[in-house]
């Protein structure tokens, strides 16, 4: 079979620092922290205090008001995130529908939805839950509402794969068009899980910081970590076999060149300790991406802030690279995001794109105190201007998930 180039030709975003590329990127090299106190509910009994919330966010941008009754707020981040994508590709119109996919996840789905008419049920009995509750709570829904939107009859993929959600679609987008399977192929993920349930549940599986001092929750890598810090939103990426985006003279943010995928098979929330799987699918983007000892390399980490993440990333970093880890330039973006969860991946490839076509490293805010076993060159204290020739991002999911892709200039 021809192997095909893939091409990025189309970004949205809605995040906590900003629900546009523009403001988003513009926000993450200058190291604004989108982290802060929840206002979505009282959280006087709750232990977690802080999220990084998507602020400002206005639906009716990019849906009717009958289209928003209908949808979960994870479902809107994403239509949102998708129109400016397909807006900024123009891709809608330029390829044919049958050849043109959507490839987007989630890691929860519509959890708002499910508490509200959970309530509602218990409340007001069943007559009253909404006919709109089981297409506006699943998974899938904000993929099949992308394709509707757009006219996608080309392949479909939601992915559910916790923290990985998101890369695992790039990634499984990138191999569908590489292998001619479509042309092009909107893809990304969206989360909005900063309700009470899912805050008092991460909570209670020990996996969020309880330092509630916004600036100080999310610390990748630094000694004090002691958890991570919720967020939601949306990234969307469009991908496009790369000869038909130079034909039509298509802006091209960079080239999907690897991507690995493996599973721990070890613990539903604990990565394995020896990096096993995590080094493996780094190995497998950067054979893909046939990364040489003579490229400038940018990993966007998974880096969630807690103890056992970070450590076990840092360990995988070193068994994949090997000698060459200590050059690696290393940030995690998430200690200005919060976790988007199944939104995480997509985001975090844009900003790696982003870095990768500027040549800046952007920063790990809130670090201080250094871990011995966390000693690789983390980029802090303000972004970093490098000749990155190729920029890896990665992410690493509950179930034990990992995924990580590769992205290289056009030349």
């Amino acid at each position: 079979m021809h192997v095909r180039k893939v091409a990025i030709t189309g970004l949205g975003v809605v995040s906590p620092v900003g629900n546009d590329v523009p403001t988003f990127w513009n926000n993450i090299k200058n190291g604004v922290c989108g982290v802060d106190f929840i206002t979505r509910f009282d959280t006087e009994d709750f232990k977690v205090k802080v999220a990084a919330e998507v602020k400002g966010f206005d639906p009716l941008s990019c849906l009717e008001k009958p289209e928003v009754r209908k949808m979960d707020l994870y479902c809107q981040y994403a239509m949102s995130a998708a129109k400016q994508a397909v807006e900024d590709s123009g891709i809608v119109g330029a390829v044919d529908p049958t050849r043109l996919g959507v490839y987007v996840g989630s890691g929860i789905g519509g959890m708002s939805t499910f508490v509200s008419e959970t309530q509602k049920l218990l409340e007001k009995g069943p007559r009253r839950v909404s006919p709109f509750f089981i297409p506006m709570m699943i998974g899938n829904i904000a993929a099949g509402n992308i394709a509707i939107k757009y006219g996608a009859k080309g392949p479909s993929l939601p992915v559910v794969t916790a923290c990985a959600t998101s890369t695992n679609t790039v990634g499984e987008a990138y191999r569908a068009i590489k292998h001619g399977y479509a042309d092009a192929i909107i893809a990304g993920g969206a989360e909005a899980t900063i309700t009470p349930l899912a805050v008092a549940g991460f909570t209670s599986c020990m996996a969020l910081s309880t330092r509630n001092v916004p600036k100080e929750a999310s610390i990748p890598f630094d000694k004090r970590r002691d958890g991570f810090v919720m967020g939601e939103g949306a990234g969307i990426l469009v991908l496009e076999e790369y000869e038909h985006a130079k034909a039509r003279g298509a802006k091209i943010y960079g080239l999907l060149c690897g991507y690995g995928n493996t599973c721990d098979a070890y613990h539903v929330t604990a990565p394995q300790p020896e990096a096993e799987g995590a080094s493996a699918a780094l190995r497998l983007a950067m054979e893909e991406a046939e990364y040489t000892g003579g490229d400038t390399v940018y990993l966007n980490a998974h880096g969630t802030s807690t103890p056992l993440n970070d450590r076990v990333e840092t360990l995988a970093v070193k068994k994949a690279f090997g000698s060459a880890a200590a050059d690696v330039h290393i940030s995690s973006t998430k200690s200005m995001t919060g976790h988007m969860l199944g939104a995480a991946g997509a985001v975090e490839a844009i900003a790696a794109a982003l870095s990768l076509g500027e040549g800046i490293v952007p920063p790990t805010i809130g670090y201080q105190e250094p871990d011995p076993d966390c000693d690789l060159n983390y980029t802090t204290g303000g972004a970093v201007k490098a000749p990155i020739s190729v920029a890896f991002s990665s992410s690493l999911g509950f179930g034990g998930h990992n995924a990580v892709i590769a992205i290289r200039g056009e030349n």
